[in-house]
Formats: structure tokens, sequence, C-alpha cells
């Protein structure tokens, strides 16, 4: 059971729960209050202010919003010379996006430490990837003004650095198909042939199976309950088999 918290102060209870936080998390705090606010939702803020002022996580959000993008847009602009700014800017967006927050708050049990409302409590907002994504900018921004920006750095890095590398690394596609052509035909033009093998199952409930040749030879093979779709599963094949981890 989540140990509540009086105004914005921390009780030893809580206090005890965020150091463990911290501790899974590999970031040393001293400033428990900023930690906890950043972990307070505004609904919770408005029902507990009925008795006594507590601030919310909105401000502390919008700090960490802007201290994510200069980490993120600094590592890349260090380590990924080739890129310009139109890419770069594109690439960013793609991965302090809100899906991808949610991931990485996920990853790390955030929301185990939200302080929600009655009805969002009820509501499902605990597991809610908006709610999960702002919270975890709201983190950053608790630990970027408690530890400094080396600190915070180091924390997002250790989560995101894999995801940085992929996405400025391959890019960002929406569908195996386009990439694998792209990758085929670097080197100049070469014969993609997409082929829908054969079927399963009655007219209105149909499993379609697909392979995929380069140059006359079966590179991949899938299934779907479309055609696009067991197309799109054999350019999937294909690609594993290349050793591309493809991030869509």
């Amino acid at each position: 059971m989540l140990a509540k918290t009086k105004g914005n102060s921390v009780t030893e209870e809580r206090r005890a729960e965020l150091e463990k936080f911290c501790e899974s998390i590999g970031v040393k705090m001293s400033r428990y209050d900023l930690l906890s606010m950043a972990l307070t939702h505004s609904s919770y803020a408005y029902e507990a202010s009925k008795k006594t002022y507590v601030k919310h996580n909105e401000r502390i959000e919008f700090l960490g919003d802007s201290v994510l993008s200069t980490i993120v847009s600094t590592y890349m602009f260090e380590h990924f010379n080739n890129l310009d700014e139109g890419k770069m800017t594109k690439f960013r967006a793609h991965i302090v996006c809100e899906s991808s927050l949610y991931k990485f708050a996920t990853k790390i049990h955030l929301g185990d430490h939200l302080l929600l409302g009655h009805g969002d409590e009820m509501g499902g907002s605990r597991n809610r990837p908006s709610v999960l994504a702002d919270a975890f900018e709201s983190v950053l921004g608790a630990i970027y003004l408690d530890c400094g920006l080396e600190v915070a750095s180091d924390y997002i890095l250790r989560l995101m650095q894999d995801e940085i590398e992929l996405v400025c690394t391959h890019g960002i596609y929406d569908d195996y198909k386009s990439y694998l052509q792209e990758h085929l035909q670097q080197n100049g033009d070469v014969r993609i042939v997409y082929e829908i093998t054969g079927s399963t199952g009655a007219a209105h409930n149909k499993t379609f199976y697909a392979s995929v040749s380069h140059d006359g030879n079966v590179i991949g093979s899938g299934e779907g309950r479309s055609k696009k779709e067991a197309e799109q599963q054999a350019a999937k094949d294909a690609l594993d088999k290349l050793g591309l981890q493809i991030k869509l």
C-alpha cells in the first residue's frame, strides 16, 4: 500500500518507499519532497487540498520535458554527426513521444509510486500511458533539480541510450516492407518479390501465408489475417534473419 503525504512534506513511510525507488533506478537523492511532488497527480492534489495544500507534478513535468529534450539532443549531436537538424528533430520527437516514455515508465515500475485521487485510481490512471509518460518527465525534473544535469543525464542514458542508438542508426519506418526495400537496394536496384503462398480457414476467418524473395532466393516468410499483413510479416522475418532490429 502506498504511503501518503501531509501536504508536500514526506512521512517516514513515504521516504522509505521513495528511497527504495531511487535505489532501483540508480539515483541517490536528498530532496524527497521534490520526488514526492513529481509523483503526485493533480487529482490527488485536488482531493488532498481540501484539507491541506498539496502541489502536483504539472510544473515540474514542464521542466523535466525540457531536460529530457536537452539530454537526448546533446547525445544525438555528439554521437551522430551524419544527422542534420531535420532528422534530429524527427528522431528526437519519436524517442520522447508518449508511447516511448510510457514504455520506460513501465520498465521502472513508476506507476507503483504515483499518488492518485480516488476517481483516477478507480479509473485506471495508474496504468494510463499519458499519466505515466508525464510522471516520467516529472521525476526527471526532480532529479535534475536535486542532483544536477550530469546525474540526470546518466539516469536517462542508462534507460534510453539503446533506443536512441537504434532510432538514429536505422531511422523510423512505417512498415517492414519499406525498410527491407531500402536496405536491399542501398547498393543498386535488386529484384524483390512478394508471393502469397497459401491460405487456411473459412472465408470469413482466413490466415494467409506469404514469402519474400531477393534475386530469386526466398529470404523470409510470414502469416497474417490479410495478404498485406502476411507480406509485412515476411519482410520482418527477412529483416530478423539479416540481423536487423527495426523500430516501428
